[in-house]
């Protein structure tokens, strides 16, 4: 039994990009640290929301790479000069990734409450009619 791919679907030309996407995603990693949220703002928004409590700004980064929205969290470890008798508040690295689609744009970033806010933009675009000319062989 052979696998059908979007890219080797005779009538869908062009998906390539589209499968190493979702294969991308797959890899992304589901760990369930830090849990998020996402919601649809509206028609053509975004907004994805991270629990980064005991995170400060200067912990987080938030870059896009190549379609790809990565935050990472780092905290200073000042752990050497404290002594816990326990310790249940984690404070360790994470990243996360989330596939973006073509037209979709970071905008700006909200940190609130122990919340990082990450809102998103989807261009809409216009639709094209091409009309290609036969020319004689």
């Amino acid at each position: 039994m052979t696998k059908l791919t979007l890219g080797s679907h005779p009538y869908m030309l062009g998906f390539e990009q589209l499968e190493r996407m979702l294969e991308r995603s797959a890899k992304s990693g589901n760990e369930g640290y830090p849990p998020f949220n996402i919601e649809q703002t509206s028609n053509n928004s975004y907004r994805i929301t991270l629990a980064v409590a005991g995170f400060a700004e200067d912990d987080l980064s938030i870059t896009v790479e190549d379609r790809q929205l990565v935050i990472r969290g780092r905290q200073n470890d000042e752990a050497e000069a404290r002594l816990y008798l326990h310790r249940g508040i984690a404070a360790r690295q994470f990243q996360r990734s989330f596939v973006l689609a073509d037209g979709v744009e970071v905008g700006e970033a909200i940190m609130e409450n122990g919340l990082l806010h990450v809102d998103l933009t989807r261009a809409q675009p216009e639709p094209v009619v091409q009309r290609i000319k036969i020319n004689k062989g």
